[in-house]
């Protein structure tokens, strides 16, 4: 093989495995004391029915003091509020336009003979 065939396919399998590393993480917040249900729907791990829960929770009980008041809303725990805690504001502009994914990590099962992708 030449050493124009060697770089392209180097190249070629450089670009393939780049393509199947996990998308840049998206940048900005979501003001959760401001945000409508689409908006928090941005969160990671939150959806259409975590998002009403958090703007019935605030509705009902009036703006979060701090990011992590969250977990006071049924649904979100520790390990949620962890992966979401860097897209939350308290104050100022909900900036995220995009749905932030994050894969979830790998568990083990009790019993089982290795990780698998949840409970």
């Amino acid at each position: 093989m030449t050493r124009s065939k060697k770089t392209v396919l180097a190249v070629v399998l450089i670009l393939g495995m780049l393509g199947a590393l996990p998308a840049v993480a998206a940048e900005g917040v979501v003001n959760i004391n401001t945000a409508d249900a689409a908006a928090l729907s941005l969160l990671p791990g939150v959806g259409p029915s975590t998002a009403g829960r958090i703007v019935e929770f605030r509705t009902e009980n009036g703006n979060f003091e701090a990011a992590a008041d969250l977990m006071l809303v049924r649904g979100i725990g520790e390990r949620s509020f962890e992966r979401m805690r860097s897209y939350v504001a308290i104050e100022g502009d909900t900036t995220l336009t995009e749905k932030v994914r994050i894969p979830r990590e790998r568990t083990e099962s009790p019993g089982s003979d290795g990780p698998t992708d949840g409970p």
